[in-house]
């Protein structure tokens, strides 16, 4: 059977056969069944990392916060695992100039996602996974994660990135699509599509058209990098068509994602192998410095 077709049976198959006694939400969890939630999800806990920013005209400032964490919520509904509060700290410094933007320095969030993964060992995990929904993060988290073996830590960190290479998945998509794809990336038609999906009620479609969100081209730097970038590109912070969104799409999109971070979500838990080799690692570097 073809890729998507037995995620989506899966997914399907898995959300009907599993009864949840309690909840997944770390906050919703009293302290006396937390226990019981340590050993239900193999001391596994996902951390969802959406972002506070414009998204176009049209979707909510928190479209990020509001996908990573319905994404999240899905997916625990038939692979158990914590999932912890809402978390809107990471990198977002280009869109300072919109209204509604919440970037904090980028030192504070590093040392805060540090700190965050620390108090969630603290609290009995030894599996953290990072589930990210916005586009400006990965870069910064490619560097956090690096960046984990500057010390010793008693937990392992996984940081979910969807493959691409579903070929029954990726047909179907191109044929659903209405707009450009090469420019459907910031609030255009497939995140619009999501959002409409999940939070029809916050959507205010009839503005999707009153900005552009085409690519300007202000610099052509080939081979080089500016921090300007993005906004030399998208200065309305809008880059796409979401006007093209349907509600449609937008559960074919959720469907397979929710599939696939499942799948990722079982290798975690199975995992046996992570932690031993960060010991290994880190008795070396020991041995090397005494």
């Amino acid at each position: 059977m073809k890729t998507y077709l037995t995620l989506l049976i899966a997914l399907l198959f898995s959300t009907t056969s599993f009864a949840q006694d309690i909840p997944a939400r770390w906050d919703e969890l009293v302290a006396s069944d937390f226990p019981k939630a340590l050993e239900k999800s193999s001391k596994t806990c996902i951390l969802p990392i959406g972002i506070l920013e414009k998204h176009g005209p049209h979707s909510p400032i928190g479209t990020d916060l509001i996908h990573v964490r319905e994404w999240a919520a899905r997916a625990v509904k038939s692979e158990y695992a914590v999932v912890f509060p809402d978390y809107f700290y990471g990198q977002i410094n280009e869109a300072r100039h919109q209204p509604g933007t919440f970037a904090l320095p980028s030192d504070i969030i590093y040392k805060l996602l540090e700190a965050t993964c620390d108090e969630i060992a603290r609290n009995g995990f030894d599996k953290i996974v990072i589930l990210n929904g916005h586009g400006g993060n990965p870069e910064f988290l490619h560097f956090f994660m690096q960046s984990l073996l500057n010390k010793r830590h008693n937990y392992a960190v996984y940081l979910y990135s969807p493959g691409r290479e579903d070929a029954d998945y990726n047909k179907q998509y191109r044929q659903m699509h209405k707009s450009p794809t090469a420019n459907d990336q910031h609030a255009g038609e497939s995140e619009t599509s999501v959002l409409m999906y999940y939070r029809p009620d916050l959507m205010r479609m009839d503005r999707a058209a009153n900005e552009s969100g085409a690519d300007q081209k202000r610099s052509d730097l080939p081979g080089l990098y500016t921090p300007i970038w993005w906004y030399s590109s998208y200065p309305n912070h809008y880059a796409g068509e979401g006007d093209k969104a349907t509600t449609e799409f937008g559960k074919f999109i959720t469907d397979h994602e929710t599939a696939s971070f499942i799948k990722a979500l079982k290798e975690v838990k199975d995992d046996t192998k992570t932690i031993p080799l960060q010991n290994e690692f880190f008795d070396r570097v020991d041995k090397l410095n005494k």
